[in-house]
């Protein structure tokens, strides 16, 4: 999830001398608060719309069919309600524009003005959240947190790869994603303590709760320097040099740095990455990173995630048994995510994904077959087996995802892109994330509505479509140095070397040979 600049991947394969040492524990903390903010932010929009004082206030229609109606009308419509969508989708929808406008800070600004700016569209969105009078009052504030995650999901990521030694760049990467699930289990949590409150205000310590993160990702940016990738890029040599040092703890940063260098020359050299990705040669990068991030929403995860305190409230769990099983699932989601952390380089990508998409497809399509037959538009004859039966095939359905498409979805484009479309390439990858991010928050209530069970068999189809894809298009790209990717992945595919020029243009060529540079000894 990077948005500008670039990044070094060791050089020629070796490893730079380098210790872990404080700097790079406090940027741990970085990715921990950057990815709780994100996670509880996703999480906690579930809770708090099955909250009956919630509705009451902002979504009267919607609680007046689920409280005052419960008996009336169809078990799968009463949460269809257009507002009550836009509350959890109007956050995404915020982050995709925020994204453009971050992709330029990160890159002129730097890294931690990013991650400040974040923090601050982040306490901004909690207050007024918090203290949301009215619906317009909430959606604002809504917009203000998706323009945190916009400038957050950008800068965070890119901060910890470069600021990482390289023997755990590919952890940390993981890492993010893992505090997203941990801020979501806290949301799930919190979700369940406020609901329990008397007196109806249970709802807005939850939103309020959001501000702890988000103090903590801003105080984080003020206490860390920015990177030296980002210094160096912008012109101040010493500064990142200095940095590296710091970070590094060793004076023997002489040959990292002289990369880092070279690395920020060659990456202004191309004047139009955006236009470089439509090349052909960059068209097996550019699909699979497009297809990946599609594919993750149409898995149905997010909108399990997002609504699954309602989702649960559908199919006929009370109020607390709903968000309960909503905190069982968020825990599963967590642990499977450690699964994938130290899977990931030995069993390598695809093995991850199929397997996954094996157990995926069977747990929806069985969720489906029971629903079909035990929950009826106006009757709900799921007893407590049956419902105990669905928690565990959906918590079998998120721990599936949860070590493949979770953090595959974003760890496989971030390593297929060469230097030069890098920082295009995964601005792409975010923006295609959180589009269809907001297509299925924003949709998923109706598609309940008219799909009812069959939402189940829609996305165990998609799961299907997206294991083919992964079987016959999908390369392994195991312990593969990023510098090699063209030559030891691309060029020897059967379907995406048809793609790969063994050449770059005459033209490239030249001005590349102009500035003492050769791309062929790159790929």
């Amino acid at each position: 999830m990077a948005g500008g600049g670039f990044a070094t991947s060791g050089g020629t394969g070796g490893e730079f001398e380098a210790k872990i040492t404080p700097i790079v524990i406090i940027s741990c903390i970085m990715a921990a608060t950057g990815g709780l903010m994100f996670g509880y932010d996703v999480g906690v929009s579930g809770g708090v719309t099955s909250m009956a004082p919630f509705l009451k206030k902002f979504f009267p229609t919607v609680y007046k069919k689920t409280v005052e109606e419960k008996d009336l009308g169809s078990n799968y419509c009463k949460y269809d309600n257009q507002g009550l969508q836009l509350f959890t989708s109007s956050l995404y929808l915020a982050g995709l524009t925020a994204t453009f406008f971050a992709s330029y800070t990160t890159r002129r600004l730097g890294r931690r003005q990013t991650m400040l700016i974040a923090g601050f569209f982040f306490i901004c969105g909690v207050v007024l959240n918090t203290a949301a009078q009215d619906l317009a009052m909430l959606i604002v504030g809504r917009i203000l947190l998706g323009c945190g995650v916009g400038f957050a999901n950008q800068a965070v990521p890119v901060f910890l790869s470069e600021i990482a030694p390289s023997r755990i760049r590919g952890a940390l990467n993981i890492l993010f994603q893992l505090n997203v699930t941990i801020g979501i289990l806290f949301a799930n949590l919190v979700n369940y303590g406020t609901n329990k409150i008397k007196g109806g205000w249970g709802w807005r310590l939850s939103l309020g709760l959001a501000g702890i993160p988000a103090l903590l990702l801003t105080v984080g940016a003020l206490l860390v320097v920015d990177t030296p990738n980002s210094l160096i890029e912008r012109g101040r040599l010493d500064e990142g040099k200095a940095v590296l040092k710091k970070i590094r703890g060793t004076d023997n940063i002489e040959p990292e740095f002289l990369e880092l260098v070279e690395a920020s020359r060659v990456a202004k050299e191309v004047k139009h990455p955006f236009r470089n990705l439509l090349k052909r040669r960059n068209r097996p990068q550019i699909v699979i990173s497009i297809a990946l991030q599609i594919f993750q929403q149409f898995t149905g995860i997010n909108a399990i995630m997002f609504y699954a305190p309602v989702l649960f409230n559908t199919v006929g769990f009370g109020s607390d048994a709903s968000l309960y099983s909503a905190v069982i699932t968020g825990a599963v989601n967590v642990l499977s995510t450690i699964v994938s952390i130290y899977s990931v380089d030995k069993l390598g990508r695809r093995i991850l994904l199929l397997e996954a998409g094996v157990q995926m497809f069977l747990s929806q399509v069985v969720i489906a077959i029971i629903l079909g037959i035990k929950v009826k538009d106006d009757s709900n004859d799921l007893s407590r087996g049956f419902a105990v039966l669905v928690v565990v095939l959906v918590c079998t359905f998120v721990s599936s995802f949860a070590w493949s498409w979770g953090p595959l979805g974003w760890l496989i484009p971030s390593e297929t892109f060469p230097l030069e479309t890098r920082s295009a390439g995964q601005s792409v990858t975010v923006c295609v994330n959180l589009l269809f991010t907001f297509v299925i928050a924003q949709a998923f209530l109706s598609m309940l509505c008219h799909f009812k069970f069959g939402i189940f068999l829609f996305f165990s189809g998609w799961v299907f479509i997206m294991s083919v894809f992964v079987l016959f298009l999908l390369p392994e790209t195991k312990n593969i140095p990023i510098e090699e990717m063209t030559e030891r992945v691309w060029k020897q595919h059967w379907f995406w070397k048809r793609f790969i020029d063994d050449d770059y243009t005459a033209e490239e060529k030249v001005a590349n040979f102009s500035n003492g540079y050769d791309p062929a000894s790159r790929l």
